[in-house]
């Protein structure tokens, strides 16, 4: 770099030198032709070391704080990355379906689009369901406000509080002037609070889904490049192991979200064949919500035990509502413990133990996608463990 000042017919110029310093040259013009000559030089404020450490703060800094500003959003982009990477094999063969080329912006749209939709279906029926026996929830609560709530013929049957629940249940329940009573009871304001605060409440999670699709969107068109970009700052940074690194993490996500899907499923279909042969009401819609659920710390244990009081409601007799609950619960269990760690494990090379902790600890320290990024994180640790410390399998 050189910067030239010039006044009357002298000029003086600041040009760096081969050690990095700049230096002060004066050119004074003569006839025949003139002279360059050194004057001074200007040492730097700071060595090389200072500024290494100069940016490496400022870096930081701004990083923090784009994570602060982004707060609100970092698990929608977290979410947006994690569906990206898991998809990427079938996004691949997608595009070069739709366009022979992976960056064009019609297939990422449309796989996004797709991917939406996806997410979305469980939630579809669901409502589907919902509304389908929305007349004969209305019916129900006309039967309530006529004769109140029968007495299930088990109840007198269970032993030391039988008779005295039987007896609470046709005072209390039985007796639609009661429920009346219960019902002018309840706060209306608290209600409409819980309202509002319900809705404004599915306002946000659809913002977060919508920024995950559009996140998703952005990610899918510009993938190589960012795949890219990845590999070579943790080569950069880290050398060989630091790109064995982040294909190790992209195999464990692949195989976190591969296997823990595969396990809900599992589990949602032969509980949903239990909801069928027991003669629980709307069965498919508890099949959907259970397999939905499953994926949510102890979703599928509250859509199991609803579809056992529903049932038990129904039927009169408690046997069938208990057989239905044990054999979901020892699903639940068994899927839980073994099968999903399995699947996870088998895929990503993790031992069965990690694989456990990685999904107990994950939900527990970040939540529901914790379930994925604590198996993700125990990968990472067996890794560095294997490949940086050098200690073997």
């Amino acid at each position: 770099m050189a910067v030239n000042v010039c006044w009357g017919i002298r000029c003086s110029l600041w040009a760096r030198g081969s050690s990095g310093i700049m230096q002060l040259h004066e050119f004074i013009p003569s006839d025949d032709g003139g002279e360059l000559r050194a004057i001074g030089k200007l040492e730097p404020a700071f060595d090389s070391g200072a500024r290494a450490v100069a940016q490496a703060a400022i870096a930081i800094a701004v990083i923090l704080l784009a994570l602060w500003v982004a707060r609100e959003f970092l698990v929608a982009l977290t979410w947006a990355a994690l569906i990206a990477i898991t998809t990427w094999p079938v996004y691949i063969r997608f595009a070069q379906l739709i366009s022979g080329r992976r960056s064009s912006f019609l297939a990422p749209l449309l796989f996004t689009l797709l991917t939406g939709l996806v997410l979305l279906v469980p939630v579809i029926l669901a409502a589907h369901q919902i509304a389908q026996g929305s007349d004969a929830f209305i019916r129900a609560l006309n039967r309530l406000r006529e004769s109140g709530i029968a007495v299930p013929g088990w109840l007198a049957q269970l032993p030391i509080a039988g008779q005295y629940l039987d007896r609470w249940w046709r005072t209390n329940l039985s007796n639609p002037d009661v429920l009346v009573g219960w019902l002018h009871g309840v706060n209306i304001e608290n209600i409409t609070s819980w309202t509002g605060a319900l809705g404004g409440a599915l306002v946000h999670r659809l913002l977060l889904f919508t920024i995950t699709l559009i996140a998703l969107f952005l990610v899918l068109r510009d993938g190589v490049w960012l795949a890219d970009r990845v590999l070579t700052t943790a080569g950069g940074l880290l050398g060989d192991p630091g790109t064995r690194l982040i294909s190790r993490i992209a195999d464990a996500i692949r195989a976190t979200v591969n296997g823990t899907m595969a396990a809900a499923i599992l589990k949602g279909a032969a509980i949903g064949i239990a909801y069928v042969a027991m003669g629980v009401p709307h069965p498919l819609l508890f099949a959907v919500l259970t397999t939905a659920l499953a994926m949510v710390p102890l979703g599928a244990w509250i859509a199991l035990t609803t579809a056992a009081l529903i049932l038990a409601a129904h039927s009169g007799t408690l046997l069938a509502p208990a057989g239905l609950f044990v054999f979901g619960a020892a699903i639940l269990l068994i899927g839980d413990n073994f099968i999903h760690p399995a699947l996870i494990g088998g895929t990503a090379q993790l031992p069965f133990l990690l694989v456990l902790i990685g999904i107990l600890g994950g939900m527990q320290s970040f939540g529901l996608i914790g379930l994925f990024l604590g198996p993700v994180i125990m990968a990472a640790l067996l890794t560095v463990w294997r490949e940086w410390i050098g200690v073997g399998n």
